[in-house]
Formats: structure tokens, C-alpha cells, sequence
């Protein structure tokens, strides 16, 4: 019990600030998790599920808007769909600190992007075949590291010049796609507590509600942003760490 209280507190808090930043929480709950005592891939399973209780509800949101670009959005979610899955099960097959390793990397990437990044393009990609590359990619390193994909495919997406806006939409309408596809395929080879699931989903999507309340107050999205980066970058050395030490 005092365990899924510990965890429940825990999940809350981060899907809080995470949400307050227009993010998931799950990149920094897995290593938290991990931290405390639960195997990594339970723990990025975990953080799925916390990911996916959140971000389907923005999901629909957006369709019910009407401020979604399917031509746009659907190659990419239809490559993430089907790539996300073999991302995941890819890591029964993969040294878990090979694995750590790239989440570290990806800790890294995402902090640095909170940061420091700049919302500029470097390339101006106009054909749209490129979104269907992207959707693989991300979608495997998503599966891969059982995160959402959206802290790696949102600058991507701006770095090859598309509307930041138009990218926004469309990364809250894609990410379930992997997130869904990567838990069910979690859930087939490790052996976890539904009740611990529960208790992080429910958790998840108050703190997540709650968050989005916050955001509509006089709170800075650099300085909230800039709160995200100092956690991750914290994991991240926590991680780096684990590797020298």
C-alpha cells in the first residue's frame, strides 16, 4: 500500500508540472519508477499507461475542434501504429543498459530542447513523404524506450519546417497511437500490477487536469519549460551516473 501511495504521489506531482508545459509526464516518471525499485521495462510499461490515460482525451479533443490536419497527421500515426509495437518488443532482445543508455541520450535531447531550443526550422521540407519516415523512426525509438514519442518528434517536426502550431495538434493526436501500440505490446511478455496501473492512472489524469488548470494562470511557459528541463536533466545524470560509477 505504501508503495502505490509512493507512486501514485509521485505520478501526480510530475503529470502537474509536465502538464502545465503542454507534456506528458511519462519521459521522467520511467526512470523515477526505475529509481525506486521497479525493472525498467515495468517501468517504462508503467509510464505507457500513465501516458496513454492523458493524452487520449487531448486526442479527441483536437478531432472534436476540428483543428487537425489528417492529411498531415495520418502518416505519421499510421507509421508509429505499426513501429512503436516492434520498438517494444525489439527491447526484449536488447541489453537493458543499452537501452538505458539511449533513454539517458533521449533525457538529454529533450532537457537541451526545453532549454536551449529555438523554435527555427533548418530544412524546409515540402514533400509530405518525408512524414511517413519520420513516423517510423520515432515511432521504433519510441517503442524502443516506451515513451510517447512526442518530446523527440516535436522539434523534428520544426526543425524540417513545419508549422510549429500545426505540429502541436498533430503530435497530441499521434502520440496514443504509439503509446497504445507499445503498452499492449509490454503487457504481453512482462507481468505487471493492475492495481499499481490504476492507481498511476488515475493519479495521472488529475494531476494532468490540474495541470491544465494551472496553465490558464499567470505562470510562464519558459519558466514552467525550464522546470521540465532541471528534472530531466537531473534523471539524466542520475542515469550517467549508473553508467561511470
Amino acid at each position: 500500500m505504501n508503495d502505490y501511495i509512493l507512486y501514485g504521489t509521485i505520478t501526480f506531482f510530475l503529470s502537474i508540472i509536465f502538464s502545465m508545459g503542454g507534456a506528458g509526464a511519462g519521459v521522467a516518471l520511467i526512470p523515477v519508477l526505475n529509481f525506486l525499485g521497479l525493472d525498467f521495462t515495468v517501468a517504462k510499461a508503467v509510464g505507457l499507461f500513465a501516458g496513454a490515460s492523458t493524452t487520449i482525451t487531448s486526442s479527441v479533443m483536437n478531432i472534436k475542434r476540428k483543428v487537425l490536419d489528417f492529411s498531415f497527421a495520418l502518416p505519421i500515426a499510421s507509421m508509429m501504429l505499426v513501429f512503436a509495437p516492434i520498438g517494444a518488443y525489439s527491447s526484449r532482445f536488447v541489453d537493458q543498459d543499452v537501452v538505458k543508455f539511449f533513454f539517458m541520450l533521449m533525457l538529454f535531447y529533450s532537457a537541451s530542447m526545453m532549454m536551449f531550443g529555438k523554435k527555427k526550422a533548418l530544412l524546409y521540407v515540402k514533400s509530405k513523404a518525408v512524414l511517413f519516415v519520420v513516423g517510423i523512426v520515432v515511432g521504433f525509438l519510441a517503442g524502443l524506450l516506451g515513451v510517447g514519442g512526442g518530446n523527440i518528434l516535436i522539434p523534428l517536426l520544426v526543425l524540417l519546417g513545419f508549422d510549429p502550431k500545426k505540429v502541436a495538434v498533430t503530435v497530441s493526436f499521434v502520440v496514443p497511437f504509439s503509446v497504445l501500440g507499445s503498452f499492449f505490446t509490454y503487457a504481453s511478455f512482462v507481468s505487471l500490477d493492475y492495481t499499481l496501473l490504476l492507481v498511476v492512472a488515475v493519479c495521472a489524469i488529475t494531476g494532468g487536469y490540474l495541470g491544465n488548470y494551472l496553465m490558464h494562470f499567470k505562470l510562464e511557459q519558459k519558466d514552467i519549460k525550464k522546470l521540465m528541463a532541471v528534472i530531466l536533466y537531473f534523471l539524466a545524470f542520475k542515469l550517467l551516473y549508473h553508467f561511470i560509477a
